[in-house]
């Protein structure tokens, strides 16, 4: 379990956001989650610009509209209104998981229940809370080339959702790249959590303590540094 005191050492949502728009390269094609990771897109880095794929069947799609300036016809995959850039392009269904599943994106961005050390993702569940289904994202988990996972450290009550084996229902096996947390970013390389930065206010050994499997160190650990967002 994790301390109060741990606890009040994180980023907030927004930052976690922030840091993982910070990886994303210019001109990347991008597919956000439903919900939390669609915040990725409000802080794409100067000169950089991301093209945002929706299962639905829209590329490149822009900024969320100005409230009461929304045209319902145009909505993301979570039925958010959203605004088109030029050149941007629709699609049938179909069309739009043949791109997934073909390999055409870079990059996929979910939230996570759980993330294994091997990779493995469950982000949904069956019951009356949380998504319903594993919908899309069984096909971007394995049809993007890289996964990132943005997510808390830890549970509400503070059981850790990075962990040696998942025990939710798995949307992918082996298939997150990165996950961007509330303490810490950490790869995923070769079945082991290797940390790249942590909050520099946080020791290791509490990092560990609020983990559920081993961190491991390769080289120097960065200190994660976040705007005010």
């Amino acid at each position: 379990m994790t301390s109060i005191a741990q606890e009040e050492i994180k980023l907030t949502n927004a930052q976690i956001a922030w840091r993982a728009a910070q990886d994303i390269v210019d001109g990347a094609y991008v597919n956000l989650g439903i919900g939390f990771p669609e915040m990725v897109a409000r802080y794409q880095p100067p000169g950089r610009e991301a093209i945002f794929h929706t299962e639905n069947g829209i590329l490149d799609f822009g900024e969320a509209p100005k409230p009461g300036e929304e045209d319902w016809d145009l909505i993301n995959a979570g039925k958010a209104a959203v605004t088109l850039k030029p050149g941007a392009s629709f699609f049938h269904h179909a069309d739009s998981f043949a791109m997934v599943r073909g390999g055409h994106l870079d990059v996929a961005i979910l939230g996570a229940l759980q993330v294994a050390q091997s990779g493995d993702l469950a982000n949904w569940r069956v019951g009356t809370k949380g998504v319903p289904a594993v919908g899309g994202a069984m096909d971007l988990v394995h049809g993007a080339k890289q996964v990132f996972v943005i997510t808390e450290h830890v549970t509400k009550n503070g059981e850790p959702k990075l962990v040696e084996k998942c025990t939710f229902p798995l949307t992918g096996v082996a298939c997150v790249t990165r996950v961007y947390t509330s303490h810490a970013v950490i790869d995923i390389v070769e079945g082991r959590f290797v940390l790249r930065e942590k909050l520099a206010a946080l020791s290791l050994e509490d990092l560990q303590s609020m983990t559920g499997a081993p961190l491991h160190i390769e080289g120097s650990v960065a200190d994660l540094i976040v705007p005010k967002v």
